[in-house]
């Protein structure tokens, strides 16, 4: 089984991730896509963060009517910081056989120095590093940060990096919507209207429990 994970604090889920992940399934024929929510996510920090069990929530309404997409709740019932190399292993650990792809944003894989065990990542699964509508992706050679060259060669013949795992790093410009969630979250702080931006499940959600209405916008 050909298995993306999906991971992101979905703060709060959106179309745009939504499409992205159907985009990449596609393109990369996988057979399931887990979008994992990060509980205590080391780099995002504040106090705009929803409870983790409703950012959870959201993402199982907004992905309810699509069988090949799923959520997980690893991080959540983990104790402590939220680590993708840990989310990894596990996934490897429960879904024996399975060839994983790391669903990864270009600004956060381009800082992937700062995280935990980083060169273990490749070792373990395909990384496929996305880049946002209307950015493109910096050429090959300057895409994979410094920690990480002497790991990779480019082939240019199939245009992948392939680490001396066997493993590939593969780039890919999403075509899907651009739509930011601190957008939405300002939008809400300022009732204006979110409809087309989030699932209408989701917006439902999120007025009931009344979430991103009290933050100052300054934040």
């Amino acid at each position: 089984m050909r298995v993306g994970l999906f991971g992101g604090t979905f703060n709060p889920i959106h179309l745009g991730h939504l499409r992205s992940a159907e985009e990449i399934r596609e393109t990369f024929s996988l057979d399931r896509i887990f979008f994992v929510p990060a509980a205590q996510p080391p780099h995002k920090q504040g106090s705009d963060l929803a409870a983790a069990t409703d950012r959870l929530t959201m993402v199982e309404l907004a992905i309810a009517g699509n069988p090949l997409f799923s959520a997980s709740a690893v991080e959540l019932e983990r104790s402590g910081t939220s680590y993708s190399v840990d989310t990894i292993k596990y996934f490897l650990t429960t879904l024996q056989p399975a060839h994983l792809s790391f669903i990864v944003g270009l600004d956060a894989f381009l800082e992937i120095h700062t995280w935990k065990d980083y060169w273990r990542i490749p070792e373990l699964c395909d990384l496929i590093v996305t880049s946002r509508p209307g950015i493109a992706a910096p050429p090959p050679e300057q895409l994979i940060p410094v920690a990480l060259r002497t790991t990779f060669w480019y082939d240019s013949a199939v245009h992948v990096y392939r680490h001396s795992s066997g493993h590939i790093l593969v780039s890919y410009d999403i075509a899907g919507l651009h739509i930011s969630a601190t957008t939405i979250r300002e939008k809400v702080r300022r009732n204006e209207s979110i409809r087309y931006l989030v699932p209408s499940e989701v917006e439902a959600y999120m007025r009931e429990h009344a979430l991103y209405q009290q933050e100052e916008l300054s934040r």
